[in-house]
């Protein structure tokens, strides 16, 4: 499998880079969440598919794709969480291929030299950072066939949890962050700030529209909290197993799927005039 090494530089998830597996990606919570994802991504995806996957961080789902023959250039733009990811694919041989690589969502254009995508992944709220969507947008469609899938995973604009969780601690502030038009500032480990936005789902289907169509929704983390309560599911272990069995039937109910932590969308890739 090929590696693209990456040249280090800074950016803000730098510093939880080292941290993230053990925080998140090995949490109850976020096997939880990251199972809900896979169900369809595996159902998506077929072996001898070339995907571009944005906001790869430590390329934990690149690769689950490429144990399924999936090959991958996995795109992040911070430097630390490449050189984690590369580390991570360097431990054994699979059926697809893993190309990790120094990119930011913004800048997925410069991949027009790597010829046409099949499909297009973005997972746990990383183009909830993309200060403008439109251009990204277009930039996606250019690098994807007609017919292709993209599932993107964003934070969602409200959380049943979150609201419930801070109105309980009396953070209003924070029970309703998700509601800000312009988003809010993010404070990450180190200091490191940055922007987040919650768009709604109408509002991604207007901004990849015409390019795109959106095709499903599913709600990720209904029922199962944000990775910040892992503290309640260790506590309550039976509750816990209880939220996940529930979460994939919640995640397919409308209107309730949009309470979610995250959202899941399926957009098909239309034809080059967008009919």
């Amino acid at each position: 499998m090929a590696i693209a090494r990456p040249n280090i530089d800074t950016a803000p998830f730098d510093a939880i880079a080292e941290r993230y597996d053990e925080s998140f990606t090995a949490s109850k919570i976020g096997r939880a969440q990251r199972a809900s994802v896979w169900d369809e991504l595996g159902g998506v995806f077929r072996s001898g598919d070339r995907l571009v996957e944005i906001g790869c961080g430590t390329g934990v789902d690149a690769c689950f794709l490429a144990e399924r023959g999936v090959d991958v250039i996995a795109c992040d733009s911070s430097p630390q969480m490449v050189a984690v990811a590369t580390r991570r694919v360097a431990e054994k041989e699979r059926p697809g291929s893993i190309y990790p690589r120094l990119l930011a969502a913004e800048d997925i254009h410069a991949l027009r030299h790597d010829g046409s995508f099949d499909g297009a992944f973005s997972n746990f709220g990383a183009l909830n950072c993309v200060p403008d969507l439109r251009p990204f947008a277009q930039d996606l469609a250019a690098l994807l066939d007609p017919g292709a899938t993209a599932l993107l995973c964003w934070m969602g604009p409200c959380c049943a949890w979150e609201i419930v969780w801070y109105l309980a601690k009396g953070k209003p502030g924070k029970a309703f962050r998700r509601f800000h038009r312009d988003g809010v500032s993010a404070q990450l480990a180190g200091g490191a700030h940055l922007r987040v936005r919650y768009p709604s789902v109408r509002e991604l289907v207007r901004t990849f529209a015409p390019e795109f169509r959106l095709k499903s929704l599913k709600g990720i983390g209904v029922a199962v909290p944000p990775s910040y309560l892992e503290s309640w599911a260790n506590r309550l272990p039976r509750l816990f197993d209880f939220s996940v069995r529930t979460d994939s039937l919640l995640g397919h109910c409308p209107g309730i799927r949009a309470l979610a932590d995250h959202v899941l969308l399926e957009f098909r890739r239309e034809g080059a005039s967008g009919e």
